[in-house]
């Protein structure tokens, strides 16, 4: 019998894209306009729906691949820079020597009671998940932690797991900390602000949703890791894994370490570089939540002269230990600056690549590279990781045929509609699910928020719900489903970069879903039965 194959993941995307197309031929067109009405003696802008003469797509499905590729370019480019850097950056083995080097010192630990019975990678799989996760909900992380899939992989692997786990402990703890906001801007900020809420209000009771979820996702992510530990050929991606296997971190205890010249140089380039950044930007406001609306917090500090003064010993030790722990150190202070970057200087993609785009070229310097190795070695990571930056814009297509062919409105108006007769908890119940099918035609949080408060939220006031309920069934049904959407361009390049067959992922993280689905559901139920505080 002919073992029945899998399609590859550019198969399944294809298909999505002829499946969306078949659909504008049958869904009626349909858009949204602003408009401006009167409520109370105020003028407002609301969205009002119009129906449209509908657009049936044909052979758009090819055009739209091309469309797809110029829609998600930012990412593909960001993805492509990030792979070319971190070739560089792996072929001088510094990774590879930090991992050994952590997986030293974590057995060490090993030798205390309480450590070796909690378990030291339990600990360390918590503690790495939380920290994205409140990335996640304060800041908003997504993409930028495609960078981070490439540390996180290797590491999960040489720990005995697998790159699914590797994956979790970057992507999946951020898609928790975004689910449940504490203070994102992107998505609580703007639909808070659309709902004319004060923003960041009920922050207390999505405080208690955040450790809830993060409880179940962390859970759920040890318990599969449980799993491996045993047997790690019970993992999904076992044989894709070979990949990484092949480089097994264990098997450069003999590299020989040195310190070049041009180590020396580079560090001197970029002290010189951090104190002339220092001097014109000294103070640097971090910014958490939204202060300007009286809502969140500004944080004022030299954090830039604090981090060159660091940069300037740290950077010294490191090179007189190897140039490996060097270049371990510029990778340190690139993540830092980056963290600094988004919260003080409202960086997105193109900075970041440039930054980690640095990293790589002076990587190459330190380890005394020809300029003809360095690029060598870059293109040999674009060509790496081209796959990955591939499917982002194929994927990118899907979005393209829904909203050419004019039937995302359509769809979020009828589903709204079919609510006028229900009860406030199977409102809230259906508003969640709306905002959840809504997210995999449009991944993006901030479009969504702009898109579907404006009708939300006026529409909660009429059934008797409040508008942070609503709000809540926004975010819950926008960040649950942007781990698993295939139209979600940071899912589909993070499982590029990770080497993680589409259906595969799905197949892992559908349980997951689930569970924080229901979650989500049994979340919102306080907000329609109880007096919650800005509620």
């Amino acid at each position: 019998m002919k073992k029945r194959r899998i399609p590859h993941t550019y198969v399944i995307v294809f298909y999505v894209i002829i499946i969306s197309a078949i659909m504008t031929w049958f869904i009626p067109g349909g858009e949204y306009r602003e408009q401006q009405v009167i409520q109370d003696g105020v003028e407002k802008t609301v969205m009002v729906y119009h129906q449209t003469e509908n657009n049936p797509q044909t052979w758009q499905i090819f055009s739209a691949i091309f469309k797809g590729f110029e829609r998600q370019s930012g990412i593909i480019v960001f993805i492509l820079l990030i792979g070319g850097a971190f070739w560089i950056m792996n072929d001088s083995k510094s990774i590879d020597v930090g991992i050994l080097s952590f997986l030293k010192y974590t057995r060490k630990l090993e030798k205390n009671k309480l450590v070796r019975f909690l378990g030291v990678d339990n600990m360390i799989i918590t503690l790495i998940m939380l920290l994205f996760s409140l990335f996640g909900a304060i800041f908003g992380m997504s993409e930028e932690t495609i960078a981070f899939v490439i540390i996180m992989v290797p590491l999960a692997v040489s720990m005995g797991y697998d790159s699914i786990v590797g994956v979790c402990l970057c992507f999946v703890a951020a898609g928790l900390g975004f689910a449940g906001a504490i203070l994102n801007p992107f998505t609580i900020g703007i639909a808070q602000g659309i709902a004319e809420l004060p923003l960041f209000s009920g922050i207390e009771y999505r405080l208690f949703c955040w450790i809830i979820l993060n409880i179940a996702g962390i859970g759920f992510v040890l318990r599969y890791a449980a799993r491996l530990r045993k047997d790690q050929t019970r993992s999904l991606v076992y044989s894709e894994d070979s990949h990484w296997r092949k480089n097994n971190v264990k098997e450069i205890e003999n590299l020989s370490y040195f310190t070049p010249l041009s180590a020396w140089i580079i560090y001197g380039i970029i002290f010189i570089g951090l104190s002339l950044f220092a001097v014109f930007n000294h103070m640097t406001d971090l910014k958490i939540g939204d202060p300007d609306s009286g809502s969140g917090a500004l944080i004022s500090i030299p954090v830039n002269p604090i981090l060159a003064g660091l940069f300037a010993i740290t950077g010294a030790f490191s090179l007189r230990k190897s140039v490996h722990f060097f270049i371990l150190n510029l990778l340190g202070y690139t993540i830092l600056f980056l963290i600094v970057g988004v919260m003080g200087y409202q960086w997105y993609i193109m900075k970041i690549a440039t930054l980690f785009f640095a990293m790589g070229l002076f990587t190459g310097i330190a380890m005394n590279h020809s300029p003809n190795k360095i690029t060598k070695l870059f293109l040999d990571g674009v060509k790496d990781i081209l796959p990955a930056a591939m499917i982002v814009g194929l994927a990118g297509g899907i979005i393209v045929i829904l909203e050419d062919g004019k039937i995302i409105d359509t769809i979020l108006h009828s589903v709204s509609s079919s609510m006028k007769n229900f009860g406030n908890l199977a409102s809230v119940t259906i508003m969640y699910l709306i905002q959840t099918v809504i997210n995999i035609f449009i991944p993006s949080g901030s479009a969504k928020a702009a898109l579907t408060m404006p009708i939300m939220a006026p529409f909660s006031d009429l059934i008797g719900i409040s508008r942070q309920a609503t709000v809540m069934a926004f975010q819950f049904g926008d960040g649950f489903t942007n781990m698993i959407t295939p139209t979600s361009g940071v899912l589909i390049g993070v499982l590029g970069v990770a080497r993680i067959p589409y259906e595969k992922w799905v197949k892992w993280v559908t349980p997951l879903i689930i569970l924080l689905m229901i979650l989500g559901f049994l979340l919102l139920i306080p907000t329609v039965t109880m007096k919650l505080s800005g509620f």
